[in-house]
């Protein structure tokens, strides 16, 4: 190991073989040290909410923004741990929005809780009147709970039909309505909706993922938002409100995933699709709108400096892999 010379005010860097170049506190700036000196604040003074944030995507989108000077408001079914549907049970899963308030707060952040089970008709229906009543506004959304309880087409309740759609389509759309208003009167928004490479056309011949997933009905979703998000985009340009979707290129390890993804099947770190995220937040509408970009493609074909979650370090250049869906578009285009 070295440490590397720095001639900005930054914490001196240490260089660990094969792995990304992080900050990394030394004894002799350990006391001067402070997370918010080292933020770039590309977002001060914008209010991000960003729902299914208690853990996973939402927990790392909340950070990144936190990182970037952002007021965030983090929004879960509940403060504490909740249950998720897993193989048609119930289990407990880890992870609480008091944990990502605190994980922010921690980086010199600024963030706050506002519990809301997305589908409760009453719940969602305030949830953004809610976040301008506690912050004064909002300048981003970022549509991210899910629900996924994959099953064939054949043996699919309706409850679980019922769901899909209320989590991927009617929440997004309740909670975009809400918010235009108070984007518009800001002069500015963003709406960001994590999509997902399903919602694309399969790769022929079928793979047996696409035979024995069960992901039909979530994939059909998908599609539906990516869809909805281009013809938003259009009707919103005018009032310079952004809106774009966001997907994994291939997979994310998160709990909820890893129960529902085959044995051995390779994943990729959360930064790359949490700095894609970054990227449809911080350029006006006539810049960037109505794109389905994709995690690895979009920083890859722009050449983005994808940094850690804490916004102090960068991770490697990543290159989408070869067996990833061949329709996904580079651009997002």
């Amino acid at each position: 190991m070295r440490e590397s010379s720095n001639q900005f005010d930054f914490p001196p860097r240490i260089i660990l073989c094969g792995a990304p170049d992080l900050f990394i506190l030394t004894a002799r700036n350990l006391e001067t040290y402070k997370p918010e000196n080292y933020m770039t604040n590309t977002l001060t003074g914008k209010t991000a909410l960003v729902t299914g944030s208690s853990r996973g995507i939402g927990r790392a989108i909340a950070r990144r923004l936190a990182a970037e000077g952002a007021t965030v408001v983090v929004t879960a079914r509940s403060a504490g741990p909740t249950s998720a549907i897993r193989g048609g049970e119930s289990v407990v899963v880890e992870g609480s929005l008091a944990e990502t308030v605190a994980m922010i707060e921690a980086n010199g952040g600024s963030a706050l809780a506002i519990p809301a089970d997305l589908e409760d008709s009453d719940a969602r229906g305030t949830l953004i009147e809610r976040v301008v009543e506690a912050t004064g506004g909002i300048d981003i959304l970022v549509n991210n709970a899910g629900f996924a309880d994959y099953s064939t087409v054949e043996k699919m309740s309706l409850e679980t039909f019922d769901r899909t759609i209320e989590h991927y389509i009617r929440a997004p759309f309740v909670l975009a309505q809400a918010a235009i208003p108070h984007m518009r009167s800001r002069g500015a928004g963003w709406i960001v909706n994590i999509g997902s490479s399903t919602g694309l056309s399969p790769i022929r011949p079928f793979r047996e993922y696409n035979k024995t997933s069960g992901d039909v009905i979530y994939a059909a979703t998908k599609a539906a938002l990516h869809r909805m998000t281009q013809g938003l985009a259009a009707e919103l340009l005018d009032d310079n409100i952004a809106v774009n979707v966001v997907g994994p290129s291939t997979a994310i390890s998160t709990p909820g995933a890893d129960a529902l993804l085959p044995t051995g099947y390779e994943t990729e770190p959360v930064e790359y699709l949490v700095e894609t995220v970054l990227a449809m937040c911080t350029v006006p509408a006539d810049e960037r709108t109505g794109l389905v970009a994709f995690s690895l493609h979009f920083p890859w074909h722009n050449e983005l400096d994808v940094k850690t979650l804490d916004g102090q370090g960068s991770m490697p250049r990543r290159e989408p892999p070869a067996w990833a869906n061949p329709n996904i578009s580079p651009s997002g285009m």
